[in-house]
């Protein structure tokens, strides 16, 4: 669904990202984690063709990124981290916007739009988007992504903002549209969100891919002993592990 072949991004003189080649496969979700800065979003923006690498080559649904952008970005749905909205607008008219762009006004769209509210107990829709909190704008856009039914969905730090209840909705959400054939790839600093909803995880760090696998393909890389979790893992590949000695040092 989504090939990315050794795409790296600069600025200036740091490289954000560093020869990444990743594959995102129909049915299944994509973990992709890191440390703050370590080219997560960045790849998203990529991947989506809200960058353009500064070399490599993105493919998606079987089309190249360079020469079908925009009918890429028509069958995918992205959620950003920080929802980008038209606050001047109320919450239905922010979907029907959604809905006008992409040629999706059709009573079917309706019709799963306000089932998919109904389920994220979005009931402000005739409010103004600029009296919205960070969690009321990520349900909602959530919503005006997902009723479009995009074959390829991309979230970065979906959860964030959420209360437990709309986070748990989403991911039963998720899998339920992986298991209807798309792909899901997403970012998150929570990684027992990662273990318990991946099917294959990716972390980069410092801009290069240093693993990948499902869980416990990646679980069996460890040098630590038995039940070892993710956290444990991620921990030990990222090097953060090496900081606890500095941090128990600290008021000694």
């Amino acid at each position: 669904m989504v090939i990315a072949e050794e795409i790296t991004k600069r600025y200036g003189k740091m490289i954000a990202v560093d020869s990444l080649t990743v594959s995102i496969r129909k049915g299944e979700i994509y973990g992709f984690l890191g440390p703050n800065g370590a080219g997560k979003t960045t790849t998203i923006k990529m991947l989506t063709g809200i960058l353009r690498p500064d070399s490599g080559k993105i493919m998606v649904l079987g089309m190249d990124m360079k020469d079908q952008e925009l009918e890429i970005k028509r069958r995918i749905g992205v959620v950003p981290e920080e929802p980008k909205m038209y606050e001047n607008l109320r919450g239905h008219e922010f979907a029907s916007f959604i809905m006008e762009i992409y040629g999706a006004k059709t009573e079917e769209t309706k019709k799963r739009f306000g089932e998919i509210c109904q389920a994220f107990q979005i009931d402000y829709l005739d409010r103004f988007i600029s009296d919205y909190s960070h969690g009321m704008k990520q349900k909602l856009m959530v919503a005006s992504t997902l009723m479009r039914q995009p074959s390829v969905l991309f979230l970065d730090e979906p959860t964030v903002g959420l209360d437990a209840r709309s986070a748990k909705i989403l991911k039963l959400l998720l899998r339920r549209i992986v298991d209807n054939g798309a792909a899901v790839f997403l970012t998150t600093h929570v990684l027992e969100i990662a273990e318990k909803m991946c099917d294959r995880i990716g972390i980069i760090d410092k801009g290069v891919l240093i693993a990948e696998g499902t869980i416990h393909e990646l679980k069996a890389r460890s040098k630590k002993e038995d039940n070892v979790t993710l956290e444990d893992l991620f921990l030990e590949l990222t090097g953060v592990e090496e900081l606890r000695t500095l941090i128990d040092q600290i008021g000694d």
